[in-house]
């Protein structure tokens, strides 16, 4: 008797169900497809960034054309980090660079070609080259970043404008748009970017 009860309560909640409703439908999937826009918005405004580079200064590190995705949130900037600098760095455009030095830390180039960074020299195996003595730039080594600032340099040395330049100079911390966090494109490099 209770399997009878049970199949009749079944079928009175398929009778009671409403008819298919087209225009009830389509605001629900207009609804959706709004509130996914606005995420998609929110995420790739204030949460992570695509962005492509242009030119050689982070090579072999970063390639022309490579397609980069970077992050702010919470970001403190740190030594090693390749970060996406805005375009008021003194060149009119947005600069990729890798942070060499943050504030306090005393930068110099020996004879070399080496940097050395509070008198180490740096472990550098992702630059392309030495700093030749035509690059060296336009500050008086040792300099000292100051305080809110950074010091940095494209890992292609001979082939960056950079903070070894006046018109770049040391980066205002505010500057600094995202530190890239994922290389897509091209497809076969996809990954981390170290």
């Amino acid at each position: 008797m209770a399997e009878l009860e049970q199949v009749s309560d079944t079928q009175a909640e398929e009778t009671a169900k409403e008819p298919f409703n087209l225009k009830k439908e389509l605001w629900e999937w207009a609804k959706a497809i709004f509130f996914a826009a606005v995420i998609v918005f929110i995420v790739f405004n204030f949460i992570i960034q695509v962005v492509t580079v242009k030119g050689s200064s982070m090579a072999p590190t970063l390639e022309n054309q490579d397609r980069l995705v970077i992050s702010d949130l919470f970001y403190t900037p740190e030594t090693g980090d390749i970060v996406v600098l805005s375009d008021k760095t003194g060149l009119d455009e947005a600069l990729i660079k890798r942070i060499v030095a943050l504030p306090g830390q005393t930068v110099d180039i020996n004879e070399n070609g080496e940097v050395l960074v509070d008198g180490k020299v740096l472990s550098e195996p992702y630059i392309a080259e030495l700093i030749d003595e035509d690059h060296y730039g336009d500050m008086d080594y040792p300099v000292t970043v100051p305080e809110g600032t950074v010091f940095v340099m494209g890992d292609n040395r001979n082939h960056s404008t950079d903070s070894r330049f006046s018109e770049v100079g040391f980066v205002d911390e505010d500057e600094i748009l995202g530190r890239v966090i994922f290389r897509l494109l091209p497809l076969d490099k996809i990954g981390t970017v170290h």
